[in-house]
Order: C-alpha cells, then sequence, then structure tokens
C-alpha cells in the first residue's frame, strides 16, 4: 500500500503537463506554527514577481476576526520543492489584510524596512543562525532515545556523538540536510547537540533579510519531515528541567566594515551598542528564554550583559580567528531556539549600525 502511495508521490508531472504545484507557506497565529496549502499554476515560475497572491481565512489560524476572516499572502522567496521536486516550489510568504496592512504576525514586514534602509544595505550585514531543536517521541513528547519516563546517561557523550546510544534521529536530520540543499537554501552543517535528541542545523552566512527566509523555510521543511517520520518537532529553549543544555539559536554577524581591515573596533562598538539595549534585545529573543539562560549549561544570565573572546558562557562571544585577524564577526548566543529570525537579525542591524546611543541621550533630554 506505501509502495503505491510512494508511486503517486514521485509521479514526474514534467511528462504530462506544463502545470506546477505551488505550496505557499506562511507564519500562524502563534507566530511559530506553520502553515501551508498548495494551488496549481499554468507553468513554471522563477520569478518572485509572476506568482499571483492568494488568501487564506486568518479565522482559523488565530490571524483575524471569524466576521473579518480573510488574510493575503504575498509571495516574497520561492524554493525548490524537495518533497514533489521536477518544477515544483515552495513559496514563503508574508501575511497582510485585503487593503495591504500587514498583520500584527507579519514581523517580515518591520524588517525589510530595515534591511531595506540605505545604511544597512551599504554595511551588507551577513548572518549565519544556529537553529537547536529537539526531535520528541510522539505519544509522549518525551526526547527521542530517552526511556519513556526516565532518563538516559548524563550528558558528554552525546554533543557530536556517534553510534546507537548516543545519536538519535541521525536518519531525519540527514534527509533534511539533503533537502534543504536541494531547495536552494544556504544550510552550511549540521551536528548532534549535548543534550541527547537535540539536534542543530546552520543556516548562512546569509545577506540581510534572506538569512531568515531561509531559516523559516528550512524550519518548515524539517516540520514536514519529522511529520513523515512521526517524530515531534520542539523548539522549546528549555525542553528538559534540569542539568541538561536548554536549545538556543546563536545567531553570528558581521557588517561591511567588521569584514575589513581594523574592523575589530568596529565589532568592539557594536558590542558596545548591545549591552546598552540588552533588556529591549532579551525581551524580543524568544519566550521562555529565562528558563535557558540561567548562566549555566553554555549560557550567560539573562540578567547580565556579557562578553569575551571564545567564551561560550557569555551573551556575545568574540572567536579566535577574528581575534587574530582583527576583523570578522561575533556570536549572539543569546536568542532562543523559537526566536523569530525577522525580530532578530533586523534589531541587531538596526542597534549595531542605525541606532545612535548619543542621540537616544539627547532625545531623552529634550522631552
Amino acid at each position: 500500500m506505501m509502495s503505491l502511495l510512494n508511486d503517486f508521490l514521485t509521479l514526474d508531472l514534467s511528462h504530462s503537463t506544463e502545470k506546477i504545484i505551488a505550496e505557499y507557506i506562511w507564519i500562524g497565529g502563534s507566530g511559530m506554527d506553520m502553515r501551508s496549502k498548495r494551488r496549481t499554476l499554468p507553468e513554471p515560475v522563477s520569478d518572485l514577481h509572476k506568482l499571483p497572491k492568494w488568501n487564506f481565512d486568518g479565522s482559523s489560524t488565530g490571524q483575524a476576526p471569524g466576521e473579518d476572516g480573510e488574510v493575503i499572502l504575498r509571495p516574497q522567496a520561492i524554493f525548490k520543492d524537495p518533497f514533489l521536486r521536477g518544477n515544483n516550489i515552495l513559496v514563503l510568504c508574508d501575511t497582510c489584510t485585503p487593503g495591504g496592512e500587514p498583520i500584527p504576525t507579519n514581523k517580515r514586514f518591520d524588517a525589510a524596512k530595515i534591511f531595506n534602509h540605505p545604511d544597512v544595505v551599504a554595511e551588507e550585514p551577513w548572518y549565519g543562525i544556529e537553529q537547536e531543536y529537539t526531535l520528541l517521541q510522539k505519544d509522549v513528547l518525551w526526547p527521542l532515545g530517552w526511556p519513556v519516563g526516565g532518563f538516559p546517561r548524563p550528558q558528554g557523550p552525546y554533543y557530536c556523538g556517534v553510534g546507537a546510544d548516543k545519536a538519535f534521529g541521525r536518519d531525519i536530520v540527514d534527509s533534511h540536510y539533503k533537502a534543504c540543499l536541494y531547495a536552494g537554501i544556504n544550510i552550511s552543517g549540521i551536528n548532534a547537540e549535548v543534550m541527547p535528541g537535540q539536534w542543530e542545523f546552520q543556516v548562512g552566512p546569509s545577506v540581510g533579510i534572506f538569512a531568515s527566509d531561509e531559516l523559516w523555510v528550512a524550519r518548515y521543511i524539517l516540520e514536514r519531515i519529522t511529520e513523515i517520520a512521526g517524530v515531534v518537532l520542539s523548539f522549546d529553549p528549555k525542553p528538559i528541567q534540569g542539568d541538561w543544555n536548554g536549545a538556543g539559536a546563536h545567531t553570528n554577524y558581521s557588517t561591511k566594515s567588521m569584514r575589513a581591515d581594523g574592523g575589530i573596533d568596529v565589532i568592539v562598538k557594536a558590542i558596545e551598542k548591545l549591552r546598552l539595549r540588552h533588556k529591549e534585545h532579551i525581551s524580543a529573543y524568544g519566550e521562555g528564554n529565562e528558563r535557558r539562560l540561567t548562566g549555566h549549561h553554555e549560557t550567560a544570565d539573562i540578567n547580565t550583559f556579557s562578553w569575551g573572546i571564545a567564551n561560550r558562557a557569555a551573551s556575545i562571544r568574540v572567536g579566535r580567528d577574528t581575534e587574530k585577524a582583527a576583523k570578522g564577526y561575533f556570536e549572539d548566543r543569546r536568542p532562543a531556539s523559537n526566536m523569530d529570525p525577522y525580530v532578530v537579525t533586523s534589531m541587531i542591524a538596526e542597534t549595531t549600525i542605525l541606532w545612535s546611543p548619543h542621540s537616544k541621550k539627547k532625545n531623552n533630554s529634550s522631552s
């Protein structure tokens, strides 16, 4: 039965029709749930502007009231579909009202305004995002590979571990890796994490808003693959309490000035700006992050800003290579695994490129 279904799922439509299937993807009402639906297009499409807008019932996703539930899908990025393959595509969309106003869960709209600012464009911000996640057994919502109701051996052998008693879910992880490469996502690597059943993939370096587009579609593909595998995907920043690592989304960042000779001075100034806006960033870096940022398990305390060279217990880590070259990038280790990359990446750019602490003080004194 399953083999017969697979025959249909893998049908190559190009032999019988010019039509293709487009999977329209958007972010749902919780800000983390992914939604999608498919439509038929008359021919292959590679130009974003040739894709039609669409709509959905926002009252069923927590994004509109029942009496006025229509929400518009606006295509923003195209990727190859690793599930249907051929000329079929994944279409990442943002969401707006019929009048064209972005709805509250559309974080891409404000991010695009920041990334389109001339000063930000000139700095060509690069991002590399390390997305950690946990695989859970479907019926009991307990980490994959853990005894039901019990615990495995303490942490130690699992990070980048190999073996049936150390690595749980590698088939899912490798399937996701290859599917992202097929889709055209700039996925740069994967590894098993410190807590068993927890993994990480990295997206980037990618420029500006495209890093967030790629991360969201990579998340969608991972959701689809875990759905097929019958495993639940969790982005909870601290899925298991106690002496177990949490899950983050460390965000590596550089600008053109940071990558140029003498860029270390620009990096230090940017870190100082981040220190001054620590509370604002923490409030936007993911729900439940206080359970993760405790000062233990390779984290800094949520209430204290710190930075250091090669220090994984700091808020901001500057790598040895950057120190040696006196230019490069830094890593913001504060974002939680459930952060919205549109919010985090644009906020880092805004703080380090556009925001001035001196103008803020001036404005405060005049008000």
